[in-house]
């Protein structure tokens, strides 16, 4: 009898322990740091810019979110007030990430607002771009910074986890336009009258996070639309910038971070002033602290995360022959292209015909599925995989992890233009992407989606 007594009460104790366990509460640390160049260099995302920055409007930050949850299961967003990461600065940032903060590939997001007031990095969009010796020097010592302070930034939030609340709703915001479908200049006209055109994405979904006092120590929200208001020459953050300025602001001692959502073909419309750009910023803000002044959905239970990376064809290759050609050509983007492009076929021997593409998965809890994809996702993206998944709960990143292309659906790449093709040739990439690019896109994340849903 004593015996079954105390054998008892050991399962009893191991079921509260258990119990205990469970409810272990999330974990955070979040942290910030200044990513503005420290000396000239050139700005990226314009390719008729005739000179380096000249000034600063605001700083450009590097913010990260390291957030842990009841099992220890650690995961890392890293927002940039950049263009882009293109692929090997992303890879180098990962495995330090890895190495040191306990960190696995799949925890990993590092997303760019996409700014176009933000300088140079690395060799994303190279082709753009013409610069001397001394220029492209500037350019690699930045790139060497940049990923210092990212691994620093990590490395803060890491050393601030602590007991945190996580919880999320989604508002809306309606200044993105969809620039293929209608003439900025008609805009005002347009808007006033109700006739905007084409496919929007006017969601923000927004994620808080508040320590154990119930404080307010991190707000991540994100928005589909292009950061280019400021055609200029002084370094900021463009809208996005304004917006979490607005947000910290408002709520002292919270970090603001912003992601881009599918905003590949769609623009702040009108735009090129500061005075739009700060207005596109408040009205970003205003949308995010109308979600905090409703009632916030917990999150609660596990963090699940998955990532890969899948071939995506591109159509037929040039010959060397047709990359002779261009390099005559008086188009100087594309025979800048050519020659680019000659070299990597001078050292591999030949052209790769797809690219490893990341698609990626976060699930938080049992409701929010959070879907990141690379390069300059157009808007039917968004839309397709918030239907296929699951509405209201599902967010899309674009802009994540890297950032090398125009990423066109099927519809869009037939209709051609800038986004359909034409783009590929400031990125460096040698065609356009192959009909299959949205149906292996989807595959992709619908594979991710199942993983981390336990489907």
């Amino acid at each position: 009898m004593l015996r079954h007594l105390l054998c008892l009460g050991l399962l009893l104790c191991l079921a509260t322990s258990a119990h205990a366990e469970d409810r272990r509460p999330w974990q955070a640390g979040v942290a910030k740091i200044i990513i503005t160049p420290e000396k000239p260099m050139w700005m990226s995302g314009y390719a008729g810019r005739d000179k380096p920055a000249t000034g600063k409007l605001h700083d450009l930050w590097a913010k990260a979110l390291v957030i842990e949850d009841p099992r220890g299961k650690r995961g890392v967003l890293v927002t940039l007030d950049l263009i882009g990461l293109n692929r090997e600065i992303s890879q180098s940032i990962c495995r330090q990430l890895m190495k040191k903060y306990k960190l696995e590939r799949d925890g990993i997001i590092l997303s760019s607002s996409h700014t176009h007031t933000g300088p140079v990095v690395h060799s994303n969009l190279n082709v753009m771009f013409f610069l001397n010796k001394e220029e492209q020097e500037a350019v690699l010592e930045y790139a060497r910074l940049l990923e210092k302070r990212i691994v620093h930034v990590v490395g803060d939030a890491v050393g601030k986890l602590a007991p945190a609340k996580l919880a999320w709703n989604i508002g809306t915001a309606g200044f993105a336009v969809n620039r293929r479908n209608n003439k900025e200049a008609d805009v005002p006209m347009l808007r006033e009258k109700g006739l905007l055109k084409g496919p929007n994405d006017h969601d923000v979904p927004v994620l808080t996070v508040t320590d154990g006092r119930g404080k307010l120590t991190a707000i991540v929200f994100g928005y589909a639309c292009h950061s280019t208001v400021l055609p200029f020459f002084e370094w900021s953050g463009d809208y996005p910038g304004f917006a979490q300025i607005e947000l910290e602001q408002a709520h002292p001692g919270a970090i603001a971070m912003f992601w881009a959502g599918c905003g590949g073909d769609q623009n702040p419309l009108p735009r090129r002033t500061v005075p739009l750009a700060r207005k596109y910023g408040k009205e970003l803000a205003d949308a995010v602290d109308a979600v905090l002044a409703k009632p916030m959905k917990a999150i609660d239970g596990n963090l699940t995360m998955s990532y890969a990376e899948i071939d995506l064809p591109f159509a037929e290759l040039p010959t060397r022959e047709q990359l002779v050609k261009d390099t005559e050509s008086t188009n100087k983007y594309v025979a800048n292209r050519a020659r680019l492009l000659l070299e990597k076929l001078k050292k591999q021997g030949s052209l790769r015909g797809s690219y490893p593409y990341p698609v990626q998965a976060w699930q938080l809890g049992p409701d929010v599925t959070l879907v990141t994809l690379g390069g300059e996702v157009v808007v039917d993206y968004a839309l397709r995989v918030k239907k296929e998944l699951t509405p209201g709960t599902t967010w899309v990143m674009g802009y994540a992890n890297d950032v090398m292309a125009y990423i066109p659906s099927l519809r869009v790449l037939k209709e051609g233009g800038y986004e359909g093709g034409g783009a590929m040739i400031y990125y460096g990439l040698p065609t356009v992407w192959g009909p299959t690019v949205e149906e292996r896109i989807m595959e992709a994340v619908h594979a991710r989606a199942k993983k981390v849903r336990g489907q």
